[in-house]
């Protein structure tokens, strides 16, 4: 069978994929199959539509929706679903999967309900979780026990592994073809396009001149509707709000630069536990690295000043609201591509496609063969090499990167969530959130920076960003009486000065009621929001144990001071019915609190069996009297 082909400026004849199966649809018959996917941050989704491109190399044709936007009752008719989730928080599905997910967990629905389902379940998750991959483990088991049968075993990627995410999602996508094509195969003399065909891209994308007409979002509303609409702050639709701090919270010596913001926010409505959406933008420096390295190029000049016109290509694949709007390319580049991300594998097939060099053809075609992973572990895992960094390396494929092909190299930037550090009452009209700024050495010379954290730490009182705000996996007690314990080493302790100040203003603090155990390195270096703490303290509406594990020989973190209060824990949970709040990094601190809480409370304090203090703590957990907000 003829292979079509398609040249790209100055990259000479590839090898691509056709855009539909309209021209085989007399050999090959209907071939379909749906991908939903539940995505937090990006990466399900991300991955998902990987699958929808792919799947023109076997001339299937799938529609593709997040798991929330797709007509659940139309699941009993479905023959083969791809299913990819990522767990966010401490095992919770994503929230453009809730409501699916909450449907499937109908007590109502038969047994045998989905008997007539084949499926295929790919989770995203991080193995420094306690629930790792818990809510593609839920989803699996919940459609086995409805009758559906899984064509492939589930894949559980983990963003801790060397190679990352890409060491079982790469393997499992190559599974999930071999069992479909087993399943589906396609007629005698039909090939399936191989390894060597591009992919179509998702969108057709142009660069003009002429702006845009304006666009009217709200056409044909009333003025209370379009009120109504813009005061629902999404993503979509973000709040503006005006910096009017950037503190350092930390000494201008220590190691670790960490950030109060507060921000004037009168339009934001938000509790204790909610999270603060933050849209980042990509820095001036790193703009002008992208316009230097990829249009460097007679053949491929970008101006920065033309206008982007992005066009669906089919049905299946939308254009994201932020690309419908008018957008010149300097602003695409600096407010939608991620240019601080660390490449995928994908990346370097895509990117040995467009290269016209033979030496950067052959070893990016190393970096993506199976013996080749460990070598791309050390150039692009290890140091943290940047997409950017990356194109550098290859000036003959940065140059010739088709138009419509950027936007699948680059992923888009993805909103980052802070726990809001403020009280609604306490702090009337604003919005404060603690930000550690990321920072780190590779064996590359240039330091490695956070994308969103740098970006932040350069504001000054005065710009605005946009945000919007989500409920948080935090939902502290509404019964003000019972006790609250909250243990937040570091930036841990956000979201327990939100909680702690709006008791405050409400008149319900009390050192016998508000117990925080905060940890840092030394109480004159890192000892966030030091003098608020001291101070509510003295004025005995708080009781505080501190852990500064460099100010003495012996290393002292908050489970050893939590050790120490064991007997007061145990009389605060088991005579007083108190909650336990623990939020820091998703690292040892989680596991070595729930040890103490186990051993030393459970078993030493309370006299009960290893098995009796295992219940008990999970029982606090079903009860939302233990709740954990951790982060990798």
């Amino acid at each position: 069978m003829p292979q079509p082909t398609n040249e790209f400026y100055g990259g000479g004849e590839v090898k691509t994929v056709p855009e539909d199966n309209s021209g085989l649809k007399q050999d090959v018959g209907v071939r379909k199959f749906t991908i939903l996917y539940g995505s937090q941050t990006g990466t399900a989704q991300e991955i998902a539509e990987r699958i929808w491109r792919e799947s023109k190399r076997y001339y299937f044709t799938c529609p593709i929706h997040a798991m929330d936007e797709y007509p659940i009752d139309k699941l009993i008719y479905e023959h083969f679903v791809v299913f990819v989730c990522s767990t966010t928080g401490n095992g919770v599905e994503p929230d453009n999967m809730k409501r699916f997910w909450k449907f499937l967990l109908r007590k109502s629905l038969p047994l045998d309900s989905l008997a007539g389902l084949r499926f295929a379940v790919l989770g995203l998750g991080d193995s420094s979780y306690q629930k790792f991959n818990f809510a593609a483990k839920k989803l699996n088991r919940r459609l086995l026990q409805l009758g559906a049968h899984a064509l492939v075993d589930a894949g559980y990627a983990d963003d801790q592994h060397d190679l990352g995410s890409d060491a079982v999602v790469d393997p499992w996508i190559e599974k999930l073809w071999m069992k479909l094509l087993e399943e589906y195969p396609l007629p005698v003399g039909v090939d399936p396009l191989g390894k060597d065909s591009l992919c179509p891209p998702r969108w057709d994308v142009s660069l003009s001149t002429v702006s845009h007409e304006p666009r009217d979002d709200y056409l044909g509303a009333t003025e209370m509707e379009i009120d109504k609409i813009k005061k629902q702050f999404t993503q979509d639709n973000p709040c503006l709000v005006e910096l009017e701090s950037n503190t350092r919270t930390t000494s201008t010596d220590h190691f670790q630069d960490v950030r109060l913001l507060q921000f004037s926010a009168p339009e934001i409505e938000y509790e204790p536990g909610d999270v603060l959406m933050v849209q980042p933008c990509n820095s001036q420096v790193v703009v002008d690295q992208f316009f230097a390295t990829v249009s460097n190029s007679k053949n491929h000049k970008l101006d920065p000043n033309a206008i982007v016109r992005v066009k669906a290509c089919d049905m299946y694949s939308p254009v994201p609201k932020v690309l419908q709007k008018p957008l010149t390319l300097r602003e695409c580049v600096e407010t939608y591509w991620d240019l601080n991300m660390v490449p995928h594998r994908y990346f370097f097939e895509l990117l040995s496609h467009f290269t016209t060099n033979d030496l950067e053809r052959e070893r990016l075609k190393e970096f993506v063969s199976p013996e080749g992973q460990q070598d791309l572990y050390n150039y692009s895992n290890r140091p943290r090499r940047t997409i950017l960094e990356v194109l550098s390396d290859f000036p003959h494929a940065a140059a010739n990167i088709p138009l419509p092909y950027l936007f699948e190299i680059f992923r888009p930037i993805q909103p980052r969530a802070f726990s809001i550090a403020s009280s609604p009452r306490a702090h009337v009209g604003k919005l404060h959130i603690l930000v550690a700024v990321v920072q780190y050495k590779t064996r590359l010379v240039t330091p490695r920076l956070g994308l969103c954290s740098n970006w932040l730490k350069s504001l000054i009182p005065g710009q605005k960003i946009p945000v919007w705000v989500r409920k948080g996996t935090f939902m502290f007690p509404k019964n003000t009486v019972t006790p609250v314990i909250m243990i937040g080493p570091g930036t841990g302790v956000a979201p327990f000065r939100s909680y702690i100040f709006d008791r405050v203003a409400q008149d319900q603090a009390g050192a016998s009621a508000l117990y925080l155990f905060f940890g840092c390195r030394s109480q004159n270096a890192d000892f966030h929001c030091k003098k608020e703490w001291l101070g509510l303290q003295k004025e005995n509406l708080m009781t505080l144990f501190c852990a500064f594990s460099r100010d003495q020989e012996e290393k002292v973190y908050v489970q050893h001071v939590l050790k120490q209060q064991a007997s007061l824990v145990w009389d605060l949970v088991h005579e007083k019915n108190a909650s336990i709040f623990i939020a820091g990094r998703a690292e040892k601190m989680p596991d070595d609190v729930r040890e103490v809480l186990l051993n030393d409370v459970g078993c030493l304090e309370g006299c009960l069996s290893e098995e009796e203090a295992a219940n008990h703590i999970q029982l606090l957990e079903t009860s939302g009297r233990l709740q954990m907000e951790t982060w990798s």
